[in-house]
């Protein structure tokens, strides 16, 4: 997480679809954009702290995003777009890498450790 350390939130939601277009709308302007989610999968809650997820940018690009989500696409601009769109691309991750990518845990090792770390805690 230091990678995204003084990153700011720029949008919250309690659905990690609605980040995602978020994150990929920014990601279109050219901003860097992460989703990062706070959400409890296992119980799937959707409502309160325990199910927000916020989208981050650097810093120095806060501004630009708010200007761009603020401005609202006219239904001609929203049509191009899903004209545009490929209906027959791939999927940008597999379902596994999706998953883990959305449970915020795609760094956590949870592998069990070697015997020479347990020794080397006791």
């Amino acid at each position: 997480m230091a990678k995204y350390e003084n990153w700011i939130p720029i949008f919250s939601s309690g659905t990690d679809y609605e980040a995602d277009i978020v994150r990929d709308r920014l990601d279109d302007s050219g901003i860097p954009a992460v989703v990062l989610t706070q959400r409890d999968h296992a119980f799937n809650l959707n409502v309160s702290d325990l199910a927000e997820v916020n989208v981050l940018v650097p810093p120095d690009h806060a501004e630009s995003a708010r200007e761009i989500l603020e401005t609202k696409l006219t239904d001609a601009e929203l049509e191009e777009a899903a004209l545009a769109a490929d209906p027959n691309a791939p999927d940008a991750h597999d379902p596994d890498d999706e998953a883990r990518l959305d449970s915020g845990y795609d760094r956590t090792d949870l592998s069990v450790p070697d015997e020479d770390d347990d020794n080397d805690n006791a």
